[in-house]
């Protein structure tokens, strides 16, 4: 079956040329397009797209609101990917807490584009590593009384669990943790998915926001070094 997308972006060249892009597709079929977060609210509910792209800044609902908006329905299995244009965007975490799977620049190359669409589609996480730094950035200006406690979920994670979702967090991907622990790629993704399913997270980034957020992660007195220097 195809992937249904609905492309979501205030200037109609910008909707164009993804759709023109997305058409060549055989595996990929553009479902609507909305020009702002309030019409993207009601054809995510009207389409049920598989992956929204969707435009962080746009008059009137911009593109976090829509996205907390349409993830917030329930049993809604859509996933959405932010379009920016540039890839440390002020709102690259709340876009994050908001829900969205990961981000694309709106000058991606088309191969990336499609081949990220296909990557969330099938629950993977576009969090590319300044990404991952600025969840780690933003975290660190946080006062500590402004941070959550840890939720009772994280207690029923194994202590390899925790081990992996630590490493997660610090924007490792799963060949990379795989080295890390000395284990397979497919036992590290069989962790992974028991991280995300007892935690009750969408996706590998909502597993990052929820580990910093409760500084599960921490940060390392180096990425601190650097973020301070």
């Amino acid at each position: 079956m195809s992937l249904r997308v609905l492309i979501v972006d205030d200037q109609a060249l910008v909707r164009a040329g993804f759709r023109m892009i997305l058409d060549a597709e055989e595996d990929i079929d553009v479902a609507g397009e909305a020009a702002d977060g309030a019409d993207a609210v009601a054809e995510a509910q009207r389409l049920k797209p598989d992956v929204i792209l969707m435009d962080v800044r746009m008059p009137n609902v911009d593109g976090i609101e829509a996205t907390r908006r349409v993830l917030a329905a329930e049993g809604v299995d859509t996933k959405v990917v932010m379009l920016t244009t540039f890839d440390m965007d002020e709102y690259v975490y709340d876009a994050l807490r908001a829900g969205a799977s990961g981000f694309l620049l709106k000058d991606v190359p088309p191969e990336q584009l499609v081949a990220g669409i296909r990557a969330v589609a099938q629950g993977d996480a576009l969090l590319a590593p300044s990404v991952t730094r600025r969840v780690i950035e933003e975290f660190v200006r946080r006062p500590l009384s402004s941070r959550p406690t840890t939720p009772p979920e994280v207690g029923q994670l194994t202590a390899r669990e925790l081990e992996v979702l630590k490493l997660v967090a610090r924007g490792l991907s799963n060949a990379e943790i795989a080295k890390e622990l000395f284990v397979s790629d497919t036992t590290v993704k069989t962790h992974v998915a028991h991280v995300l399913m007892k935690l009750g997270v969408r996706d590998r980034v909502q597993a990052v926001v929820l580990a910093y957020e409760c500084g599960l992660a921490g940060v390392a007195r180096e990425d601190e070094a650097k973020i301070n220097s």
